[in-house]
């Protein structure tokens, strides 16, 4: 392997580096598994009995190198999709941390949210610490950076419901949910310090509020924004 080719390599962990190729770094058997098995179209596969290990720790992001590190290409459409007519959605309204972001991604994975919508200030997708914390959820997952507040009212015009967590909201589980078997149904997650912006607020047709326990502990200040989508999306698949 050239000297050109690690650099460029180690350059994708910088996001305009990412933006400027197309493409993001993938490390480990099964993230690279997944990966080959997806729709994405992967470039390359890097593995250490082929490249050496000291090659191989030059290029890895990772504290502890795996034995396989892929470059795989963005999907096209990245970028504004349109809203489906049907399903559950998550609207991610600037996402920054992206242990948070991977996290959702998995939980989106698990409770088959139909795709993922996030602002364009929400964090990277391809940011290496968000794919490893999908855990392979980015290749299945469906995920698309748009305008929230357009994707809100897109939802509601079509007869959907936009929903949203705030402290003075009706209780998640004494509520109905729909969870858009006819109409789009959008659950927006907020910004972890700031939560849901005023802008997008504005859109959202039903506030929900998840109660603590017992109901008048007021507790901490609030939950975790990954922690706060499990426990939502979780009760719209139960009912």
């Amino acid at each position: 392997m050239t000297a050109a080719e690690i650099k460029f390599i180690k350059s994708l962990s910088q996001k305009k580096f990412r933006d400027s190729s197309g493409l993001f770094a993938v490390e480990g058997e099964k993230l690279v598994a997944e990966a080959l098995a997806s729709r994405f179209q992967v470039e390359r596969v890097y593995r250490r009995e082929e490249i050496g290990e000291a090659v191989m720790a030059r290029i890895s992001g990772l504290s502890s190198p795996s034995p396989a590190l892929a470059l795989v290409h963005r999907p096209a459409d990245l970028l504004d999709a349109d809203l489906p007519s049907s399903g559950l959605f998550l609207a991610l309204d600037g996402i920054r941390d992206p242990g948070n972001l991977g996290t959702i991604l998995r939980i989106a994975d698990w409770f088959g949210i139909d795709a993922v919508f996030a602002s364009e200030d929400t964090v990277d997708v391809f940011n290496p610490k968000v794919v490893q914390a999908t855990m392979g959820a980015i290749f299945r997952v469906r995920f698309h950076y748009t305008d929230i507040p357009e994707l809100c009212r897109t939802a509601v015009s079509a007869g959907g419901k936009v929903y949203g967590t705030f402290l003075n909201g009706e209780n998640l589980y004494q509520r109905p949910l729909d969870s858009g078997q006819s109409h789009p149904s959008v659950i927006v997650i907020g910004n972890e310090a700031k939560g849901i912006s005023a802008e997008t607020a504005a859109t959202v047709s039903d506030r929900l509020f998840i109660p603590p326990y017992p109901a008048d502990d007021s507790g901490s200040e609030s939950l975790n924004a990954a922690v706060a989508t499990a426990i939502t999306v979780a009760e719209f698949r139960r009912r």
